[in-house]
Parts: structure tokens; sequence; C-alpha cells
């Protein structure tokens, strides 16, 4: 038997190519498992185009196995592995050395996907510590969406509060977009009771966003000052949690319309990363005025992971899948979501 894979040297999406390996035999403390699904994320994008710069890692091959995320089932157990037997659905953690707490740049350089070969495989080998039970009700398509996406999201509304006290209940929580990690999140406020708040520049992915609970909806390119449609709706209180996923010109927006006191989480860049004002206030000054906590979010620990999921089933939360592709077509998957014509994940799924 051997492995089929994608490999990208990171040379842009059309360097996709699709290889074949040995298949490998778990050591020690390690488990092989038959890969079912695995969803994209930009990031995924990002580094297929050898963009992912910005955070250090350790030494990059020339080629990689992209893609963090993935849905399977346990095939072959190694030796002294007690966690995990044959037969068993699991899921995927992005950066394996996470475990509990804040993450450490020795986390992200064994991050999957980059620097490490990620999941994009018939097939792959993983230490017993880096896997997590799937939630039975969820199918596998379903399931591959949760380790960045719902993990992401899950941090950017409970992870300044303590493990196991999840809040929401009358909370204002902003989402830009309709990508992945703003949707899982929408699910995830709605469910804990908060009231949301959510961006995009289609009206048809606006009224999906309404048909999931959305209860104010902004069209950023018809209403451009959304900001002040924001502080209007909240009475001129603001936003208590934003997903600041746009950047250089998104974040002084997200300045604008945050509560005293409230939480920017900056995940992600999709405007752009220069900011070009030359007149903008320092990001110091802007934090200042508002007492606002700004923070990066780099995902979630092992720990934190496992809470989600334990709230995904009380609440029985189902992950929007937006397109399903073949894993011949993992090239056409990774150009779908380049695109931004997506609402939630897009998923590949590996095993027909």
């Amino acid at each position: 038997m051997s492995v089929q894979q994608w490999v990208t040297p990171l040379q842009g999406l059309d360097s996709l190519r699709q290889t074949e390996v040995p298949m490998p035999t778990p050591s020690h403390g390690e488990v092989l498992v038959e890969i079912h699904t695995v969803s994209l994320n930009y990031r995924d994008v990002e580094i297929t185009k050898g963009e992912y710069k910005h955070h250090k890692a350790s030494e990059q091959d020339d080629t990689v196995v992209p893609c963090s995320d993935m849905c399977g089932v346990v095939t072959h157990v190694g030796s002294g592995v007690t966690k995990w037997a044959v037969g068993d659905r699991v899921l995927s953690t992005c950066m394996p050395d996470h475990l509990t707490g804040q993450i450490t740049e020795k986390d992200v350089s064994r991050s999957l996907g980059s620097p490490q070969d990620g999941v994009l495989a018939t097939h792959r080998v993983f230490p017993e510590y880096a896997l997590i039970k799937s939630p039975d009700y969820l199918s596998d398509q379903e399931a591959s969406t949760l380790p960045i996406a719902s993990v992401t999201a899950w941090m950017s509304i409970n992870g300044t509060r303590p493990m196991g006290q999840n809040g929401g209940q009358g909370e204002y929580v902003l989402f830009q977009g309709t990508g992945g990690v703003s949707i899982a999140g929408l699910q995830i406020a709605k469910a804990s009771g908060a009231k949301v708040i959510i961006t995009s520049s289609s009206e048809a992915k606006l009224e999906q966003a309404r048909q999931l609970g959305a209860d104010l909806t902004i069209n950023y390119r018809t209403n451009p000052n959304w900001q002040d449609e924001v502080m209007q709706w909240t009475d001129n209180h603001g936003a208590d949690i934003i997903l600041e996923v746009g950047g250089a010109q998104t974040l002084r927006k997200s300045f604008d319309c945050i509560a005293f006191g409230g939480l920017i989480n900056c995940i992600g860049y999709v405007s752009g990363k220069i900011d070009t004002d030359d007149d903008r206030l320092n990001v110091n000054l802007l934090a200042l005025r508002r007492t606002v906590t700004l923070k990066g979010i780099i995902n979630g620990p092992k720990d934190r992971f496992e809470e989600m999921i334990r709230f995904y089933e009380a609440h029985q939360i189902h992950p929007v899948v937006n397109r399903v592709f073949s894993f011949a077509e993992s090239r056409k998957a990774f150009q779908f979501l380049e695109s931004g014509s997506h609402f939630g994940k897009v998923v590949i799924q590996v095993k027909q």
C-alpha cells in the first residue's frame, strides 16, 4: 500500500501536485490515521503561495504537504498507545504540541501544513497526544472544519475567560465577513446568548447569516461607514467583542465601534497587511482611548478545543460546509477558497 498526497513547493496554487509515497508505520506512541476529510483555511492558500511568513518557524523544507484540519479513522496503533484503538474517529490539532495555556514560538514551529507536513493525504502518522475524539453527531465533513476555524472563534469569544466559564449572554459580538471563522463564531455566539453583528459585501451571504440568527447584518460596500451603524444599533455601547479579519482597511473602524473595555481579536488581514494612511493614529493610542484589549489569536490549545467540543455537543451545533471537492480536485478547492466565494467552510473529501 502507498499514500497519495498533495505537495506544494510554496510557489503558488498552480504548483500543487499529487504524489505517492510509501505507507508509514507508526512508532512507539504513534497511530496511523486513514484521512477521510480535510477542510481548508485561508492559511493554507497563503502557505501554498509562499506568503505565510509572519510567524517564525523551524527550518522549512522545499516542499510540504499542506493543510492542518482533518477527520479520519485510526487504522494502526503503535506500541505504548493507550488512548486510541483501531476504528476510533479522530480530529487533528493544528499545533500538536500546544496542549494548554499560552502558545509559544516552539508550538508554532511544529504546526501542521507548515513547517511540518500537513494532512492533505490519504494517510498520516500522528503522535497519540495530537488527536482529539471527533463528535459522534457530526459527519466527517462537518467535523473536519473544527480544528482551526471553530477553535479560533471559540478562543476569540471565550479565550480570556477561565476554562469552563463560557460567556456571551447579552454581549454584542461583531464578525467581519462570512468565512469559516466568522460563521463558526456566529454559531457559537448565538448559542451563548449573544447579539450578533456581521458584515459582508454580499446580500445573499447576509441573508444566509440572518437565517443562522445574525441580529444585525451590514453590507460594507453600500455602507462603508459600517462602524457608525454598529454604534447606533447598540445605542452607542459598541461591540463587546470583535473578530477582526480585515486588517489594514478595517482595524481603524473596529476601534471606532468597540465598546469601552472591549476585546478586538486580530485574526486575519484579508483587506491587506500594510496600512498606507500616513495620518493614522498610533495603535497604542487607539487602544488607550477606549481601554480596549487588542489581542492576536493563533488558534488555541488542545484543552480548550476539547472544551469547545463539549459546548458544540451540548448545543448540537452543525458547522456550515459550503462546498465539497474530491481529493483529485484539491487544487480547484484552493482556488475556490482564494476567490472568496464561500460562505462557511470548504472541504475536500479524501476517502470516497
